[in-house]
């Protein structure tokens, strides 16, 4: 092996006695496991954040299978380089097994086109695809060849699997960095593993970078301090790619926590991650806006008002600052009490609203103000609010078909038990003049 290679190259496992992480999809007698001990694979979907092992497995695989091994880039293969392979698969005299294992790096770079070609060979089963993605494949890859492949979700590695990697390549004086005497504090290496955010890649480059550049001290050790460590990985790069699926799991994440009462810290987390990943704060402030409506509701009709003016405030402000405005609006939903009522009564009154028969409005109600309508009967009878106790009239307000229909349910939840208690006042003094 080559010294010059970047050490993450050097240090892939070769066997899957070697693999670190991705336990639940490759740890002894996993379905996967079995499928590559017993050569037995069919076509598979890798999916997964960089630096996790996807074409690590892959190259394990390469050298575990009987098959014909072929590795295809999808950012510069085109439909020929697949027709072509293809066409290798089903030549008895090239490959008397009649079959090829196809892996293709970044599959969710092909284009329609592309992955047309290569379903039918993958759905007879001369290609044995296995395809790598760091994009959600229900959004990239082609239904028909998703649904003839298994998926395979790969996770960050865990921060024990990166300190493990780094301490085997300090040790590792063949392909890691074992001909370099070094110490490195448990600081140092709890640093690394945590930056690196579960990404293999990114703590090898950050190790290989502090020993290289580290230089020996008096007794002949390269030593890694926290210091030195820090400057090695001065910042993780955020995996949030605007366009895929983490985006919208640490969206759902920063809803979900402003949803619950009392959880700001969660919500002040995720708030945090989309700013560092560049998000648009009027792209925050919109989810603030319909959360304050549909979360919170008449519990609070205030975080309505400041999630709107928070909105106004971050157009006219902009980065940094958007980022207290954000979160003063984010919090004032996090910590009010929560009412969901507003949202189920106007979804309930719109499924009425949407049946073949919804009524006529009530003569009594309609408008008597243009010609002829005091003619028809429009409006006789109307009793006129305030001019009743409470400003409340006894007459019916829904059309016939309707009257009985009851779509809001306020909740006994900050200002909206105010609500429910006038609601309940009028609806027992009903009672008792009955």
């Amino acid at each position: 092996m080559e010294k010059n290679m970047p050490l993450a190259a050097r240090m892939r496992p070769e066997s899957l006695e070697d693999f670190v992480g991705q336990d639940h999809i490759v740890g002894k007698n996993k379905l996967l496991y079995r499928a590559i001990k017993g050569d037995r694979l069919t076509s598979v979907i890798f999916y997964g954040p960089p630096g996790t092992g996807k074409t690590t497995l892959a190259r394990i695989i390469s050298k575990q299978t009987q098959y014909t091994f072929k590795q295809l880039n999808a950012v510069t293969a085109g439909v020929k380089e697949i027709r072509d392979t293809a066409a290798e698969a089903s030549n008895y005299l090239l490959n008397p097994k009649g079959k090829i294992i196809l892996f293709f790096d970044e599959i969710h770079r092909l284009n329609k086109g592309q992955q047309d070609v290569l379903l039918p060979y993958v759905e007879n089963g001369s290609i044995i695809l296995i395809g790598a993605t760091t994009e959600n494949p229900y959004f990239e890859v082609n239904k028909a060849l998703l649904s003839r492949s298994t998926l395979f979700r790969f996770e960050p590695l865990s921060q024990e699997d990166i300190k493990d990697l780094i301490r085997r390549t300090l040790s590792d004086k063949e392909r890691g960095l074992g001909a370099y005497p070094t110490l490195i504090e448990e600081e140092a290496l709890d640093h690394i593993a945590i930056l690196s955010d579960g990404d293999a890649r990114v703590a090898l480059n950050a190790i290989e970078l502090a020993v290289l550049t580290t230089e020996k001290n008096s007794q002949g050790l390269i030593h890694i301090d926290l210091e030195v460590a820090q400057d090695c990985i001065q910042q993780k790069a955020l995996k949030y790619d605007k366009d895929g699926d983490n985006h919208y799991d640490i969206v759902s994440a920063f809803i979900k926590s402003m949803r619950n009462f009392m959880e700001p810290d969660a919500v002040l987390h995720y708030l945090a991650r989309m700013i560092e990943a560049g998000e648009k704060p009027e792209f925050i402030a919109r989810r603030i806006i319909i959360a304050a409506a549909e979360e919170v509701g008449l519990a609070n009709p205030t975080a309505l008002t400041l999630a709107v003016a928070a909105a106004q405030a971050v157009e006219k402000v902009g980065w940094p600052e958007s980022r207290i405005i954000l979160a003063q609006a984010a919090l004032m939903v996090a910590c009010s009490p929560k009412s969901n009522s507003a949202y189920l009564a106007i979804d309930k009154a719109l499924e009425d609203v949407r049946k073949s028969s919804i009524g006529q409005v009530p003569v009594h109600l309609r408008d008597s103000h243009y010609k002829g309508a005091k003619d028809l009967g429009h409006g006789q009878g109307y009793k006129y609010s305030h001019d009743y106790p409470l400003a409340r009239a006894d007459q019916q307000y829904l059309p016939d078909e309707l009257k009985d229909a009851r779509y809001y349910f306020p909740k006994d939840s900050g200002y909206e038990a105010r609500i429910l208690e006038r609601m309940n006042f009028i609806k027992n003094n009903k009672s008792k003049d009955k």
